[in-house]
């Protein structure tokens, strides 16, 4: 069996283990969690030894090997230092995306993967879906001809943008990510996976126009508990994280990352005093709230993404064009429209899982973790469907679209610098 150390019991890391203890493919032996209740509970959680249960990455990668693989999930700041040492002690790596904030630490995790001959799998979990597979098997069998469009939407959820962007660890810049490296490097990933091709020309339009100061409402508070106009605003801390209580699923997310106390006075407290009770016009956070990428090819064909907050928290929305038919994809369902025919057949991809985090992002969580530790076990890194350089380079399309966001003009893109 594959034996996995996980360095950062969040959100991501937690998982990702968990999903190995119910599949029974493999088994956590070590964690490092800085956080004390979540490096506690994890260890008791998969009955870890002392020995095994640390409180910072370097000290679990600091003698021998304790494991076949490594789960990276810390914050995306924190990627390159455990990444690049681990496959420095010959780990197989299994990184959350994105890979890192920068190219420069992107490529030296990339590089040190290939130095040292270990796995480095990214976390593109929307390639591993049972949805995704069936319409790239459907593009690539030719059912709708040449691809010469794809229209992509992000809904990010109205209350995860202000969870997760505005309030939380992904709101400004500096301290993680452009909001499009931070969310959609799946998105532009995904996109380059259905077309077979890296663009050569990007072009992209965003900014923060609503969760900004200028915004705010007559009348608000700094904070949801002393604001007069809570129960009227859409975006309400008091009404989202109360709201989380009694539901398992809500409370592993969103509630986790607010408070470890899942009680009405534990959510309170936090609400009074940690950053997720903060008006969202009042918040020190910097990310565009929505976004557009335009990509054309080679072949000179296109595809747009769109990335928004204000739209519910769902699947991913899809329309391919192609020059024999068209197919329209809600994460579930795909409509293929045969135009020789002028049928249409509707496909049900059998995708149980919803998309939020909680619910394993519609299969793809488990997906992922499953091929890499076959890839693991097997000695077959093909069973993953990204080298270390591919998803670099696909990260490299995100930055290219920042490039060209913040230059207000069109990028020609290379996929080596």
């Amino acid at each position: 069996m594959v034996t996995l150390a996980v360095i950062g019991a969040g959100l991501r890391g937690l998982g990702y283990a968990r999903h190995a203890l119910e599949s029974g493919r493999a088994r956590v032996v070590a964690v490092a969690e800085p956080d004390r209740h979540r490096r506690e509970s994890f260890a008791a959680e998969h009955d870890l030894p002392a020995a095994n249960v640390f409180a910072d990455w370097s000290e679990l990668l600091a003698g021998p090997k304790l494991a076949d693989a490594v789960i990276v999930a810390t914050q995306d700041r924190m990627h390159v230092g455990p990444a690049v040492r681990a496959a420095e002690l010959g780990y197989h790596i299994l990184l959350e995306k994105p890979m890192a904030p920068t190219e420069a630490d992107a490529t030296v995790i990339a590089e040190a993967a290939e130095k040292h001959g270990v796995l480095l799998a990214v976390c593109h979990v929307m390639r591993y879906t049972p949805y995704t597979r069936t319409l790239k098997a459907l593009i690539d069998e030719g059912r709708i001809g040449q691809v010469m469009n794809i229209q992509h939407l992000e809904q990010v959820g109205w209350w995860h943008m202000a969870h997760s962007f505005v309030r939380g660890n992904w709101r400004n810049e500096a301290e993680s990510a452009p909001l499009l490296l931070a969310k959609a490097c799946h998105d532009l990933d995904w996109l380059v996976h259905l077309k077979g091709a890296l663009p050569e020309r990007l072009s992209s339009f965003g900014n923060l126009v609503h969760f900004r100061p200028e915004q705010r409402p007559a009348g608000a508070a700094a904070r949801c508990l002393d604001c007069p106009i809570e129960a009227t605003c859409p975006y309400s801390a008091k009404r989202l994280y109360l709201g989380c209580l009694g539901d398992p699923e809500q409370e592993f997310w969103p509630l986790s990352a607010v408070t470890h106390d899942h009680t009405e006075a534990g959510v309170l407290a936090a609400l009074r005093e940690g950053p997720y009770g903060r008006c969202v016009y009042a918040a020190d956070n910097d990310v565009v709230d929505t976004q557009v990428v335009t990509m054309e090819f080679a072949d000179g064909t296109s595809a747009t993404c769109t990335v928004t907050a204000f739209a519910a928290l769902e699947h991913r929305k899809t329309r391919v064009f192609g020059t024999h038919g068209s197919i329209e994809g809600d994460g579930v369902t795909l409509r293929l429209h045969d135009f020789l025919t002028d049928q249409v057949s509707v496909i049900d991809t059998r995708t149980g899982a919803g998309a939020s985090a909680a619910t394993g992002h519609g299969g793809g969580d488990g997906g992922l973790l499953d091929a890499f530790v076959a890839a693991v076990a097997g000695g077959d890194p093909s069973l993953v469907l990204t080298s270390g350089r591919e998803s670099l380079a696909t990260h490299r399309v995100v930055w290219a679209a920042e490039q060209a966001r913040h230059a207000g003009t069109v990028v020609p893109f290379t996929p080596h610098p």
